[in-house]
């Protein structure tokens, strides 16, 4: 088969990568791709210049399925285009995209199919946001309604901090059109997990579940990331826990999606808390999670050429699910500075061959690789045992304490 994925990160990379291992991939087309998937065998680079050539380019190299990874393509409606020029992909329509385009939508989604979520109020001004922050308790959480890279979400503590935050983000538009409306929503206090499910028009089935590292410090301080490390499966979800994730949040989900005509072909991600071993949805992503496609990718032991094959073809019911033993761990390092300003086009040295090295967005010029982004790569491996991984993981992250930071407690 060939493929052609969409995106330049390291979950495009770890998709790629794990397409390459299947008999059955002949060619895999990235568009724009980094220097890892330029080193990759079967795997070419093609150049994004807009949306018709990519059209053009599939149909003409005869692309047997297209798989997108950023959410930004999926919200401008990339998915409907393919399936208007027949072209097959794997993805949400425009109009189901919503659900993570809009968080106002996914929150009033939630409670109209009584989907366990902490309690929000929404806003569409300052004023009246700003009047609300008298009548409350704090720690709160405020959430920006649109599309904004995984930084969005701000704990404020005090009245204080909440003010500064709702001055950035509805009078100085830090986040440009999408902090024009905002959620103000209950904090919950306990431990997040990142649940995966494998959807198409009709069914689903639960793919793997991940713990992920949003803050830039360690012990979740600082500012919110990309993502600063993963780890599958996630070491605090037992059966009598997936089982209320699949009853309180992932079924009605499902049961609500049919009713208002949302499901697709695809990955549906479920960003989950637990406040006192009740799970509550803090938010939909409507395709893979980075970092956990690292980890999660790199445990499978199944081929993901016949699990993309049963998503298109309306047959996840009989996907057969197989992993390896053990567990699997992403560690993220980026560059100094990190999700502020820092530096970019450093040059990436592989140091180890004892773990895979995914890249994130970066370029090749005279065969060397240089970065293009604050996250640079993910050092991913898989062990039996944890402190084992670990051990493995930081012996080699430590060889690039010099060029770029990463957290010491993944």
């Amino acid at each position: 088969m060939k493929f052609l994925i969409l995106g330049d990160g390291a979950r495009e990379h770890s998709i790629a990568k794990k397409l390459c291992e299947s008999p059955k991939t002949d060619e895999i087309f990235i568009c724009p791709g980094n220097a890892g998937t330029f080193y990759e065998k079967k795997c070419h680079n093609i150049e994004f210049i807009d949306e018709n050539t990519l059209l053009n380019f599939a149909e003409k190299n005869s692309i047997d399925l297209t798989i997108v990874g950023p959410e930004k393509f999926l919200c401008e409606g990339i998915v409907d285009e393919f399936e208007k020029n027949n072209l097959k992909i794997i993805g949400p329509n425009k109009k189901s995209s919503i659900l993570e385009g809009s968080k106002i939508f996914s929150k009033n989604f939630m409670k109209k199919y009584k989907i366990s979520t902490a309690d929000y109020e929404e806003f569409n001004n300052f004023e009246d946001a700003f009047n609300f922050l008298n009548n409350i308790n704090f720690p709160i959480v405020i959430k920006v309604d649109g599309l904004a890279a995984g930084k969005g979400v701000f704990i404020c503590d005090n009245y204080k901090q909440s003010v500064k935050v709702l001055e950035d983000i509805m009078k100085n538009k830090c986040f440009g059109e999408s902090g024009n409306k905002i959620i103000i929503e209950r904090y919950l206090s306990g431990f997040e997990a990142s649940f995966f499910v494998l959807l198409d028009e009709k069914n689903y089935k639960l793919f793997n579940y991940s713990k992920d590292h949003k803050k830039i410090g360690e012990g979740e301080k600082g500012l919110n990331t990309g993502g600063m490390g993963s780890i599958t499966p996630h070491p605090n979800i037992d059966e009598n826990l997936k089982i209320k994730v699949e009853d309180l949040i992932i079924k009605p989900t499902i049961n609500g999606l049919k009713a208002e005509n949302l499901m697709y072909k695809g990955i549906l991600f479920f960003g989950i808390l637990f406040e006192n071993n009740i799970p509550y949805l803090l938010e939909y992503n409507v395709r893979f999670g980075d970092p956990e496609t690292q980890s999660l990718l790199n445990l499978l032991d199944s081929d993901l050429v016949d699990i993309f094959n049963d998503i298109y073809n309306n047959n996840v019911e009989n996907t057969h699910l197989k992993w390896k033993q053990g567990i699997s761990m992403g560690l993220v390092l980026t560059a100094f500075g990190y999700p502020l300003e820092y530096k970019k086009n450093i040059e990436i040295l592989k140091k180890s061959d004892d773990c895979d090295f995914i890249y994130y967005s970066s370029k090749i010029s005279e065969e060397k690789a240089f970065s293009s982004g604050g996250r640079v790569l993910t050092l991913v491996d898989n062990c039996k045992n944890i402190d084992t991984l670990r051990n493995n993981l930081y012996s080699i992250a430590k060889l690039y304490n010099k060029e770029f930071y990463f957290r010491k407690d993944i």
